[in-house]
């Protein structure tokens, strides 16, 4: 591991809980902590902090579907087969990633999460659970649908660019499941745990991880993903709504900071 001042490693971990916890409840933890880590590391390689950050994640991510698998209904299966397709799309999106302009890509994005949040603001009723508890029925059609465009299409769109992945993997499954915002946040997160796992298998093979590192800040990443896990459970799809909004509407800013200003 780097030699890390003492106050740098301090606001990493502080860095991580948070992202675990924003991870945990709605997706975009990535949001805070690749940023940090790349301001905290300004010297080490971008493939060492992208390795080292998926080593993070990964346990923040696999604590907080834990977590909701034991108290929200979600079908296991599913969400497996889902992020199966999102491993096989992240890595066609990474094949091809060489060939994108993200100038070209972040208004497009940018359009798409604005769009994204007038609708869920215009919709109150989007992701609310009905008031009996129940769900519309799901169709083998839109099964099929969720498998191929949105894990793989949402899993495309991670290998190729990436920020928003969990944001938008909320959204569709939403959309397409006819899911509460909580139940979709619990099956984003076995999705989210796939696609991370493939990502950190080829960092560690290659060699690109801050192993040390990554323990340290990993800790206090699940302990903001049991957190926001354990909240999202108890305060319900109106504190999702919420909290989505607020993470929307920050990516839609650093994407036209990155875009303009930087």
């Amino acid at each position: 591991m780097p030699d890390i001042a003492l106050t740098t490693l301090v606001v990493l971990c502080l860095a991580a809980a948070a992202a675990g916890w924003i991870d945990a409840v709605v997706g975009g933890g990535g949001l805070l902590l690749l940023p940090a880590l790349l301001l905290g590391l300004p010297h080490v390689p971008a493939a060492h902090v992208l390795g080292t950050n998926k080593a993070v994640a990964i346990v923040g991510t696999s604590g907080a579907a834990v977590t909701y698998v034991r108290k929200a209904p979600v079908k296991v299966g599913t969400a497996l087969r889902i992020g199966l397709a999102a491993l096989a799309g992240s890595m066609a999106g990474a094949f091809f990633a060489a060939g994108i302009s993200s100038e070209v890509l972040r208004p497009v994005i940018m359009v798409v999460l604005l769009a994204v949040a007038a609708f869920v603001m215009l919709r109150p009723s989007f992701g609310r659970a009905t008031d009996d508890g129940t769900r519309r029925k799901v169709t083998r059609a839109r099964t099929v649908t969720a498998i191929v465009l949105v894990g793989g299409g949402i899993g495309f769109y991670d290998g190729l660019f990436g920020p928003g992945t969990g944001t938008f993997l909320v959204l569709a499954l939403t959309a397409v499941l006819h899911l509460d915002l909580v139940t979709a946040s619990a099956t984003a997160k076995i999705v989210n745990v796939c696609t991370n796992g493939g990502a950190l298998a080829m960092f560690a093979y290659q060699g690109s991880v801050l192993w040390q590192l990554a323990a340290l800040m990993a800790v206090f990443n699940l302990a903001g993903g049991l957190i926001g896990a354990r909240m999202a459970l108890r305060k319900g799809s109106d504190f999702v709504r919420g909290v989505l909004l607020v993470v929307v509407f920050s990516l839609v800013a650093k994407l036209a900071f990155d875009q303009w200003a930087a």
